[in-house]
């Protein structure tokens, strides 16, 4: 039951990040088209913020779950977000 509860807050995790990531795109974007919009901001090097920003979702599924008293699932969203931020960083230093 335990890991099953990880694996559902790193699918829940992983789609808030994704949903995010769109919302940032239609936000600071200069286009509709969303791959130009990525090769923008690689070529510019802000794609590292767009993702960071697209994981603040996350933040707010991680109180959702510790709220309902749901410690496992809240767990399944943390180890998303610090996988997100790992490849963030990723992208500033080594970039």
């Amino acid at each position: 039951m335990k890991n099953k509860d990880i694996f559902i807050g790193i699918i829940v995790g992983l789609i808030a990040n994704v949903f995010g990531l769109i919302f940032a795109i239609q936000i600071f974007g200069s286009s509709d088209d969303y791959m130009k919009v990525i090769k923008d901001a690689i070529a510019n090097d802000f794609f590292g913020k767009l993702v960071a920003m697209g994981a603040l979702l996350n933040l707010g599924a991680f109180f959702v779950f510790i709220k309902k008293r749901q410690d496992n699932r809240a767990m399944g969203v943390l180890i998303i977000t610090v996988i997100v931020m790992l490849i963030t960083f990723g992208f500033k230093f080594l970039s």
